[in-house]
Parts: C-alpha cells; structure tokens; sequence
C-alpha cells in the first residue's frame, strides 16, 4: 500500500466514523463558524479547566476534508494543555501552507499534508483549528 492510499484511509475513516461527535453541557465554550465559499460549518464546543482541555465535541456539515481535519483535530488536542492544543494550531496551519514542520509532532494530522496542494482546500481543512483558536482565545486561559 502506498502512503497516499494510507492517508486517504485515514481522512476517510475519520469522514464515516467522526470522533468526538455530539456536544457537550450549556456552560462550554462554543463556536460556531462557516466556510462561506463553500458552505462547510463547524459548531465547536470546549471544556476547559486548569488550562487543559478536558473535552471536545462537534457537530458539522461538508466535505471529507473539514469533517476529518475536526474529527482528528479533536482526539489530538483532548487531555492537553491549551498552549500545547494552539501549539499544534499553528503546526497544523503551517503544514497547510506547505511549510517545514515535525510531523511526528502532528501524529494523524500529517494524513492532511496533501491538502497543501489545492489552496481552494486549505480553508476547508483550517475551519475546525479556526474554531479551536477562537474557543481558546474566549477561555482567557492562553498563558
């Protein structure tokens, strides 16, 4: 198996099987954006305390590419610090940017990297990170 077959396995899996589906109690943080030029919506919801981010939910509508890059993005940043979580952020946006950064660091999220390549793609990928970033920043918990 080639390693872009393994990559399309893996958004795939995450496309039919999205972790962390669903949401969570009234007093979470929540975000609600949408990609206007294609129609893809994230409602993003956070628990934070201490810092750390102790769950994550979404629910949303689009393409294969912004429904994974959320399924993934939220078993990635489950459990971690919020710093670690927007550290990963800007790794994530960087990669789509097509530029040079630690891939073990991003774990599945590397299965994304291909995304680079079609910038009418990057916002579609970048919508759930846009939603993380804009949860953090309303935590007031980013140190």
């Amino acid at each position: 198996m080639q390693l872009d077959d393994l990559y399309r396995q893996v958004i795939m899996d995450h496309y039919q099987k999205p972790r962390n589906q669903g949401t969570l109690s009234e007093d979470a943080i929540s975000v609600d954006l949408r990609n206007p030029s294609c129609g893809d919506e994230i409602f993003l919801q956070l628990m934070v305390e201490d810092g750390i981010v102790k769950d994550v939910r979404f629910r949303g509508s689009g393409c294969s590419i912004s429904m994974s890059s959320a399924s993934m993005m939220t078993e990635a940043i489950k459990g971690k610090p919020v710093d670690d979580a927007l550290k990963l952020s800007q790794s994530f946006r960087k990669m789509m940017l097509g530029h040079e950064v630690d891939l073990d660091e991003l774990g599945e999220l590397e299965a994304l990297h291909g995304v680079a390549k079609f910038p009418a793609r990057i916002k579609c990928a970048t919508l759930a990170w846009q939603a993380l970033e804009r949860a953090t920043a309303a935590t007031g918990d980013k140190n």
